[in-house]
């Protein structure tokens, strides 16, 4: 299984989110990520999907998709040639002992305590997915009492811009 990571430009308009996601349901697909916001043209939105299958399924997906009326432009992240970050907040229970040796865990990754409570510590790292993985393996020892991310999200290395797909 391949994974794959889209950069999707599209009209920022009422039910572009449910259509491009009936398209995956519809056809049996999954998204394992999925991000979406405005860019800094408010016209325009940009969704960042996160989808794994082998080569067969991954080009359906991409042709499926640029047949939808509200897609502008389709581009796949490549690793090496984009950035891709994601964020967590992850809230720990600790006692004081534990509370010590969070911290560290924290410090290490660049992460930071963004709440504390008597019995709790909430962090927010932002990385790559790797990154994040290994950052929750090392908390696994500890009472992960509630976690959140927010699913990739990425532009491509280099000077290109919205402004290269807009007519």
């Amino acid at each position: 299984m391949k994974r794959m990571v889209l950069s999707i430009l599209v009209d920022n308009t009422a039910g572009v989110l449910s259509r491009v996601s009936g398209l995956f349901s519809r056809r049996g697909f999954n998204i394992d990520s999925l991000t979406v916001g405005e860019t800094q043209d408010p016209a325009i939105s940009r969704m960042t999907i996160l989808a794994h299958g082998d080569d067969q399924i991954l080009e359906q997906i991409r042709k499926q998709l640029i047949k939808l009326e509200d897609v502008i432009e389709i581009k796949e992240l490549v690793p090496g040639e984009s950035v891709t970050r994601e964020l967590i907040l992850v809230k720990v229970q600790v006692d004081m002992k534990e509370r010590q040796e969070v911290i560290a865990i924290t410090d290490i990754f660049r992460a930071k305590i963004v709440d504390v409570a008597p019995e709790s510590l909430m962090i927010e790292l932002t990385g790559n997915q790797d990154k994040i993985d290994a950052f929750i393996k090392l908390l696994d020892q500890y009472q992960i009492k509630e976690l959140v991310r927010t699913g990739i999200t990425g532009l491509t290395r280099g000077s290109g811009d919205i402004a290269d797909y807009i007519d």
